[in-house]
């Protein structure tokens, strides 16, 4: 294979979803064909969270690999873990396009995709077909049209299904791009939801006999008060982990660039800062009483070990791929071993 760094001239010539999807694509074709190399997570510090035992810290992070289609190739990366979704219960196409635009002189990305996936069922046989038998993480949405106030009902059909199939799920109820969703982060509402998932949760351990550990997807874009509510709903709800952040809202730093100020949620390097004080505030509120997974900027080894130095036990990697490439994962073990 050739290296990044020769093809990712040809990669930015392209639109970029143009370019992620023929790179999903023949991903996808490569693992069907059985030629995609074994799974062999990078020898790295060893992590014990959630109830599970990651070979290293380093994770692929949620939107990546939207319907599981490229799991068997993402897994020769390195990675100790993969993420895939977000999944809705019904396939939905997402926003208009254009709908992601990179950001290069900032190493930022904007995205207003709006949780374009082929719906959870697909997903589910994908993973059925996959090879992989490593740590999957399966990330839950809410479909677009589905009223803010019946959004607990799309994430227990999510849950019912991935359940079986899933090493933990995450909750995503911090994307920018679905209209209202943040309002779930707010205390009555965050409170039912989680109230509702940990009791479903629960019938679904007892019904397969397997705990599915239950992680949620926070935003960057939280206030003191906002951070130390999150933390003691999931206390209470004893919810297994609790992932920082998805995009920002933010323009500070990419404004004046051209796209800088696209509709949608900025992730890359520019949220570095924002994402990693979320994970400081949290990890005072939370006293270690759950684990943080840290996602946010990670654009090399070094951002990967501030995380972790932060308060996280794990941290997840997407958009720094874009502009390093695979290396990225291992550079990242490395630094965190």
């Amino acid at each position: 294979m050739l290296p990044y760094c020769l093809l990712k001239p040809f990669v930015f010539a392209l639109d970029p979803e143009t370019a992620h999807e023929m790179t999903i694509a023949g991903m996808k074709a490569l693992g069907r064909s059985g030629l995609a190399p074994a799974a062999r997570p990078l020898p790295g510090r060893r992590v014990a969270v959630m109830g599970l035992d990651f070979p290293n810290p380093v994770g692929m992070a949620a939107g990546l690999d939207k319907n599981g289609d490229a799991i068997d190739v993402l897994a020769g990366w390195g990675w100790g873990f993969l993420e895939i979704g977000t999944v809705t219960p019904r396939p939905q196409p997402g926003n208009p396009k254009p709908r992601l635009f990179r950001l290069p002189e900032a190493m930022g990305v904007i995205n207003r995709m709006g949780f374009n996936n082929h719906g959870v069922d697909a997903l589910v046989a994908n993973v059925n077909a996959a090879r992989f038998k490593g740590i999957l993480g399966i990330n839950i949405g809410k479909n677009f049209d589905t009223p803010i106030e019946n959004a607990a009902a799309d994430y227990l059909i999510c849950l019912d299904k991935v359940y079986a199939h899933a090493s933990y799920v995450t909750v995503n109820i911090s994307s920018p791009n679905t209209k209202n969703l943040r309002q779930l982060q707010g205390d009555a509402e965050l409170d039912a939801l989680l109230g509702a998932l940990k009791a479903r949760q629960a019938e679904l351990a007892q019904n397969h006999g397997r705990y599915v550990p239950l992680a949620l997807k926070i935003a960057p874009d939280l206030d003191d008060a906002q951070i130390a509510g999150i933390a003691d709903a999931l206390r209470r709800h004893r919810i297994d982990g609790v992932i920082a952040t998805n995009t920002t809202l933010s323009r500070e730093g990419v404004e004046h660039l051209p796209h800088g100020n696209e509709t949608g949620g900025l992730s890359g390097a520019p949220v570095f800062e924002k994402s990693t004080a979320v994970v400081k505030k949290l990890a005072v509120a939370l006293a270690g009483e759950l684990p943080i997974i840290a996602a946010g900027g990670i654009t090399d080894g070094a951002r990967a070990k501030a995380k972790l130095e932060a308060g996280a036990a794990l941290v997840q990697v997407y958009s720094g791929l874009i502009y390093r490439g695979p290396q990225l994962v291992k550079e990242c073990v490395v630094a965190t071993r």
